[in-house]
């Protein structure tokens, strides 16, 4: 089968692209900006791109195009690929039913679901199954260093996804993952966020519940006991099993060394199961890795086993990721961008460098949510554990310099990222650790820096 898939470049249709050709299907695509590193990753699987969605599209002649939720009707025709295919009457389908026909089906799906953590659970799950020996196909909305790609196959019943609550295509405004039919999910967290298609929370909600709805009596739900949201989701209704984690709060091993592991133990009651070391910092990850533990053991994986698989986890990129020091100065790149997460990256960075230490923290607030100003009172209390916070003001309508009034003089605004780059390193101090914040690519921040620093050092 030949598809063609439109909108190929972002995460989730990216990783379709690569998991289609690993089947054997010939895979073309298109999307407004071809780029790397995605490009790079699809052309070195020989999967032609093209950049924009013209109608000449249409002599490629597949048998299928995919949609990706990218794709609009609008009135200012920016989709004449789409156009042309429903005056054709041509064959399509989105992206998740798609993957649910030709993937998902017959297999033990492990979706993992939330606001937050979806990335970095589905990671730490898959490499668990994995170092369980039980070989999982997977779909993640990253690269996991363990791994060294987004998505595969597998040879095993298993399958993780990321499963994302935003709407499936322009002809299917249903949750994303509501096509998955897991037998087991995760329910990480949940507050409110999309606020482009959601009107509030308790839309939100409704998605999550019909998710509750496609598990089996004999699947499992692995539910956060902390979040209020989901508890009131399971009141809805529910008819499987329930695994609750984080029912209190989880204690991290102080550090006794810079740079030596942390430490959580899984608890089951009063008994310790097991006890993990890792690299990784703040509570947000320990409570991953729970609900990761506990789903891995609805396959009989044991919580000791789970743990002995953590210690060798190697996170996520752009999940504090370190991109370079330049000038004694630390350079991180990390994809946070709703406030929730933004605080807890912060507050994972501070628990992890010595006190004295300066958080310089830089944001681009760049999702749909975060542009349409939604969430902007909550930024200075993301942002009150960095030393000093620097917002891009670019392609906001918002005015950043008054959502960050709170802070004072520890929160500053500039035009564009070049502007940024320059007030950071007019402020950075050798010690300080630069963290980068964004759901894109920040006009390439992190290198421009790297190299600004080392011509002031």
């Amino acid at each position: 089968m030949h598809i063609h898939i439109l909108g190929i470049c972002g995460t989730f249709m990216g990783g379709l692209a690569a998991l289609a050709r690993e089947a054997g299907h010939k895979v073309t695509g298109c999307d407004a900006n071809v780029y790397p590193p995605m490009s790079t990753q699809l052309q070195a699987l020989g999967i032609d791109l093209i950049t924009g969605f013209g109608a000449e599209q249409l002599e490629l002649k597949p048998d299928l195009f995919v949609i990706g939720n990218v794709v609009t009707r609008s009135s200012e025709g920016r989709f004449p690929l789409m156009e042309a295919i429903l005056d054709a009457g041509l064959p399509y389908t989105s992206g998740p039913q798609w993957l649910a026909e030709h993937v998902l089906q017959g297999r033990h799906v492990l979706a993992v679901a939330g606001t937050h953590g979806k990335t970095t659970t589905t990671s730490m799950l898959a490499w668990i199954l994995e170092h369980a020996g039980l070989k999982p196909g997977f779909l993640v909305g990253g690269v996991p260093e363990n791994f060294g790609v987004s998505a595969r196959l597998g040879s095993g019943a298993p399958f993780v996804i990321e499963a994302d609550e935003y709407d499936t295509a322009f002809f299917d405004k249903r949750s994303k993952f509501v096509h998955y039919r897991p037998r087991t999910a995760i329910l990480n967290n949940l507050e409110f966020d999309h606020a482009d298609i959601f009107a509030d929370l308790g839309a939100i909600e409704t998605q999550f519940h019909h998710l509750v709805r496609t598990v089996p009596a004999s699947g499992r739900l692995v539910v956060n006991a902390r979040e209020e949201a989901l508890q009131r989701v399971l009141t809805r209704g529910c008819w499987s099993d329930v695994q609750r984690f984080g029912g209190r709060k989880e204690e991290s091993g102080s550090l006794r060394a810079r740079g030596e592991p942390q430490a959580f133990d899984v608890l089951r009651g009063s008994l310790k199961v097991a006890r993990v070391e890792w690299e990784l910092s703040g509570e947000h990850n320990q409570l991953n890795a729970l609900a990761a533990i506990a789903a891995a053991e609805h396959l009989g994986v044991t919580p000791e086993r789970s743990a002995a698989a953590l210690r060798e986890f190697k996170n996520v990129k752009r999940r504090m990721e370190l991109r370079g020091e330049a000038g004694g100065v630390k350079v991180y790149d990390d994809f946070a961008h709703h406030p929730t997460a933004i605080r807890t990256t912060v507050n994972g960075l501070r628990r992890r460098i010595a006190p004295l230490e300066r958080i310089l923290a830089v944001f681009e607030p760049r999702s749909n949510t975060m542009k349409l100003g939604t969430m902007k009172a909550q930024l200075p209390w993301a942002l009150e554990e960095a030393d000093l916070s620097f917002c891009n003001q670019d392609g906001l309508s918002w005015d950043a310099a008054e959502a960050l009034q709170p802070l004072g003089a520890q929160g500053l605004v500039g035009a564009n990222a070049d502007a940024l780059v320059a007030m950071v390193v007019k402020a950075a101090k050798p010690g300080d650790h630069v963290l980068c914040m964004s759901n894109g690519g920040f006009a390439g921040i992190h290198q421009k820096l790297l190299d600004a620093l080392s011509k002031k050092d």
